[in-house]
């Protein structure tokens, strides 16, 4: 069981927050932290890490990493990080990336098989692609057998088909190992196949929690499906409303009857009812045609 709760000061760009969070989970699960920039994520992961400190308590499988008495160093936890920024070493290997973080060479080449680097292994982090350094911190990651497996947006900077196969990667090895793994993103899709259950903060506090088909795939009443998105664009064309909405790594359009005082970058939600489709603010309980 992995438990934890957590008291700290946020400095926001407009104003600054408290990050209060109490959250408990199986060990073995695929949990995803998901909501707005600045929520306090990323906080949550550090803390994790002991690369922050914050008030509270972290308990992880019956060992106390943080309470009020005992803050352990983030030497002295088996936690994996992997960042969106790669974080490698540029003066080593891809063998040696790894065997920097343990000396255990059947581990190493374990990891190199799994996820297709043993041909890559002598070559250095300016000489491999983005979705290959990518695969090299997961996997450096990795050689420490953590507890738990940080993952902070790792693969955002990437295209959508290289996230895919590298989301199945991460699912591969999450499989194997039964790894507690934490992952941050903005990601519906990428939250979707891999979590097994979500989190949803804004403004430092949880204000949703359940599996992403709870959460991500809303229906209700006579809804067939229901898809949160961002509103890109709204044109008036003859006497309808064109709204255009970017969901997950998709796009679509809608037709509406009138505006629904609706603006650029609202978040909304889009449905279907009574075999029409219908858009509304997310949050709000706005009836559309």
């Amino acid at each position: 069981m992995i438990e934890f709760s957590l008291k700290k000061e946020l400095f926001g760009v407009n104003e600054n927050m408290e990050l209060n969070v109490k959250i408990s989970f199986k060990s073995g699960s695929f949990i995803s932290l998901s909501g707005e920039s600045g929520s306090g994520k990323t906080t949550i992961l550090r803390c994790l890490a002991g690369l922050e400190k914050a008030d509270g308590f972290i308990k992880v499988d019956n060992e106390i990493w943080q309470d009020e008495n005992i803050f352990l160093s983030p030497q002295k936890r088996r936690i994996g990080f992997v960042f969106q920024d790669y974080a490698l070493f540029e003066n080593l290997s891809v063998k040696d990336n790894f065997l920097f973080v343990e000396k255990d060479i059947n581990h190493c080449n374990k990891l190199l098989d799994m996820l297709g680097l043993m041909s890559l292994k002598d070559r250095y982090p300016a000489n491999l692609s983005g979705g290959q350094k990518q695969r090299v911190a997961l996997g450096r990651a990795m050689m420490r057998k953590p507890k738990l497996l940080l993952l902070d947006e790792p693969l955002s900077a990437l295209d959508p088909h290289l996230r895919a196969r590298l989301q199945d990667e991460i699912s591969k090895i999450q499989d194997l190992f039964k790894t507690t793994t934490i992952l941050v993103s903005h990601d519906p899709n990428e939250i979707y196949k891999l979590a097994s259950y979500m989190f949803v903060l804004k403004n430092g506090k949880i204000v949703k929690k359940g599996t992403p088909k709870e959460i991500l795939l809303k229906t209700s009443g006579s809804q067939k499906f229901a898809f949160s998105g961002t509103l890109l664009n709204l044109e008036k064309i003859d006497t309808i409303f064109v709204a255009t909405v970017s969901v997950g790594q998709q796009i679509t359009e809608v037709a509406l009857a009138s505006d629904l005082g609706l603006k650029v970058s609202d978040e909304v939600t889009i449905s279907s009812k009574a075999f029409n489709l219908n858009i509304s603010k997310t949050f709000e309980k706005q009836d559309v045609l």
